[in-house]
């Protein structure tokens, strides 16, 4: 059975004065959860207010819930509900202005599910915005998107200078959200503990460009570092797929990327001893990444 695509992004590109959007490819289907992990500057936005059909790419195509952007956005943006975390709420009005305002735009809104997420988050209706702590915002944007019920969340940077325990309420109702398999999730993050917790899919972008996008599993399963020990300071075999070398006189530590079983074998046969295999971390291998990118730049620039 062939499942719908929630977001579909072919070739897009998108240049400003001082940088440049390039040739992204992006998919996941409907019901999965999508993470864009990357440093500030890296394009996270920029890749979103394309799929939210706020800015235009220069080049390719965008498609999200089946409706081509920017040119059926009114349709699409009925299924979807956007946070980034430079929107605005009315500081003079309350919460429940903002839920009629909203409901007053989309008959979607779900008022039995709102007063829920209001409970949930320990929200005042009748408090004003300005009134409202940071964490409380958050909450409150959130409440405002999820009582839509849109079939695609898009956030940018939801969690961004929350403290913990607010951090795990804002990301257990993202996940909860995710009850009906028909929803779907894409947000940015360079909070790699976020993206690893609720994930599907990963996404690692670095100077405008993806580097790396796959499943979790496979990011978390294709890494591993390899305690080697070597008394007579042997050469380490010439693999394709060592990532990093760090030595220092008998130990060498070796990062990999697509492990197989048979890897070990072949640092054994070299004259090494193979005394630890390690998992990495969705950070450590995000950075693992990063630093193939720049080297792979640097060769560029060489030619």
């Amino acid at each position: 059975m062939n499942i719908p695509m929630a977001v579909q992004c072919s070739g897009i590109s998108k240049r400003y004065p001082h940088f440049q959007l390039q040739n992204v490819d992006l998919a996941f289907e409907q019901g999965a959860v999508m993470g864009l992990v990357g440093p500030n500057g890296a394009g996270k936005s920029t890749i979103l207010r394309i799929v939210m059909g706020l800015i235009a790419a220069d080049s390719g195509s965008v498609n999200v819930l089946g409706y081509p952007m920017p040119s059926n956005q009114i349709a699409a943006k009925r299924n979807i509900g956007f946070i980034a975390e430079d929107m605005r709420l009315y500081e003079s009005e309350t919460i429940a202005f903002h839920m009629e305002f909203i409901k007053s735009i989309f008959d979607s809104w779900d008022g039995d599910y709102a007063a829920n997420l209001l409970r949930r988050f320990d929200l005042n209706k009748e408090q004003k915005v300005k009134g409202l702590s940071h964490g409380q915002r958050v909450k409150t944007t959130l409440m405002l998107a999820l009582a839509r019920r849109p079939r695609l969340l898009a956030f940018d940077e939801p969690t961004t200078g929350l403290d913990p325990a607010v951090r795990k309420e804002v990301l257990d109702e993202m996940m909860n959200s995710m009850e009906d398999e028909t929803h779907s999730i894409l947000f940015s993050s360079h909070n790699t503990l976020d993206v690893e917790q609720i994930s599907d899919y990963i996404t690692f972008i670095y100077g405008g460009r993806i580097i790396e996008s796959q499943n979790k599993e496979d990011f978390l399963d294709g890494w591993r570092r390899l305690r080697l020990v070597s008394a007579q300071n042997r050469d380490l075999p010439q693999l394709s797929n060592i990532s990093d070398i760090h030595r220092s006189g008998k130990l060498c530590a070796v990062t990999v990327k697509n492990y197989e079983d048979s890897l070990p074998e072949k640092f054994t046969d070299a004259g090494f001893v193979v005394n630890d295999i390690e998992r990495l971390t969705l950070e450590e291998i995000f950075l693992s990444n990063v630093q193939l990118a720049k080297n792979e730049a640097k060769k560029e620039l060489v030619l």
